[in-house]
């Protein structure tokens, strides 16, 4: 899965920091620093709010909070 952050953006502090302690890999993209990374989220996602994770299966949890996370991991489990 892919975390689509903010370094500065606090739900994705906590988001990086939820997933870590949980051992869920995960690959982080900045997007403030890849343009073609940003333009990918804010077409999956609709929006330009982060976090955005994108799942291998193609679906997307956007502008999230750790609630809604842990929700939306354990529907794909």
């Amino acid at each position: 899965m892919t975390l689509y952050i903010k370094p500065w953006c606090p739900w994705c502090i906590d988001a990086v920091k939820w997933l870590n302690k949980r051992g869920i890999e995960f690959k982080s993209v900045d997007v403030l620093s890849d343009s073609r990374a940003y333009e990918h989220m804010r077409k999956i996602s609709h929006q330009s709010l982060t976090p955005t994770l994108e799942m291998p299966d193609g679906s997307v949890l956007a502008d999230f909070d750790i609630r809604q996370i842990e929700r939306f991991l354990g529907e794909k489990k």
